[in-house]
């Protein structure tokens, strides 16, 4: 420590006067005492501790930024490499290295009348034993120099894959139903069958209007709508969004304007579904979750959940 701190002052004031300031103190050090330890070669211990510091930020750096010492972990596990956790939480502290942190916004969807709404057949139990079973919707915002714009999203609790995205300038149901024909696209594309498929949503008056629950009932598929009308009801879909607002918009910010969300929402979301791990899946990713899944033959017949 004392050889460091000289290191980080020796420029402004010199060894020497650093060495006499420090005389008749605990952290005393001769000046002869500080040129023999920079002669000395470094040890084993430091020279593997730069190495795996030089790979934690290299991994840090390709994940937004945003993993903490549990997810920098597995990736070097996942590697190969056979390093303890604590080892990693040291290292990462004296980087100065840390994962993002969340804090929740306020709600962007408005609640429609109560007339006609669909049952919750959720229940805030956010499970599925397949991919297509259960689907989770919901409304954020971004904040850009040219004003405000918001980002709707589709994903399958199954796998906590994105299915459905779009961005916009306006609340409007255009937004929240573009992002659901993106869903059913790539899910048909894929050969999936959605009959059956429950979607859950809060209150809001996109997901109530007339045009997005014929787009559902187009694909037999049944809506479900939270009946408390708090975060709860819908919370795998908040967690989400809570994500998306502190790995990209508040990290990657500030924003000009639709254009550049629009080019960064994609990369974001190509990421969390290939490459970025989730603990509840066990630090793997929800494409490999999915492929694990159907690799996995045969299947037993699976109850659509309702």
């Amino acid at each position: 420590m004392r050889v460091a701190y000289i290191d980080q002052h020796k420029e402004q004031f010199g060894v020497q006067p650093i060495c006499d300031a420090l005389a008749g103190t605990d952290a005393e050090i001769a000046p002869s005492t500080y040129y023999a330890a920079r002669r000395r070669p470094p040890s084993a211990r430091s020279r593997s501790d730069a190495a795996l510091t030089e790979e934690i930020r290299v991994i840090h750096a390709a994940n937004y930024g945003v993993y903490g010492v549990r997810k920098i972990h597995a990736v070097l596990r996942r590697a190969g490499r056979p390093v303890a956790r604590c080892t990693v939480e040291r290292l990462m502290r004296r980087a100065g290295l840390r994962g993002i942190s969340r804090a929740k916004g306020p709600r962007t969807t408005r609640p429609s009348p109560e007339t006609g709404r669909p049952a919750d057949l959720v229940e805030r139990q956010f499970t599925a034993p397949a991919p297509n079973q259960l689907w989770v919707a919901d409304i954020t915002y971004i904040r850009t120099f040219s004003g405000w714009v918001y980002a709707a999203f589709v994903t399958d609790v199954f796998s906590r894959m994105v299915v459905g995205w779009q961005v916009a300038t306006s609340l409007y149901t255009d937004l929240a139903l573009d992002a659901l024909n993106m869903a059913i696209w790539r899910r048909r594309r894929d050969g999936a069958d959605l009959v059956g498929l429950t979607h859950h949503s809060d209150r809001g008056v996109q997901y109530r209007a007339l045009r997005y629950t014929e787009r559902l009932a187009d694909e037999a598929a049944v809506a479900s709508v939270g009946s408390r009308g708090d975060s709860y009801d819908n919370a795998l879909a908040e967690a989400f969004n809570s994500l998306f607002k502190a790995e990209l918009i508040r990290n990657r910010g500030p924003w000009t304007s639709i254009n550049d969300v629009e080019i960064a929402v994609a990369e974001y979301i190509d990421w969390f579904n290939r490459r970025r791990l989730h603990g509840e899946l066990g630090h793997v990713t929800p494409a490999e979750h999915e492929a694990a899944y159907f690799a996995a033959e045969p299947h037993p017949p699976l109850q659509k959940t309702r």
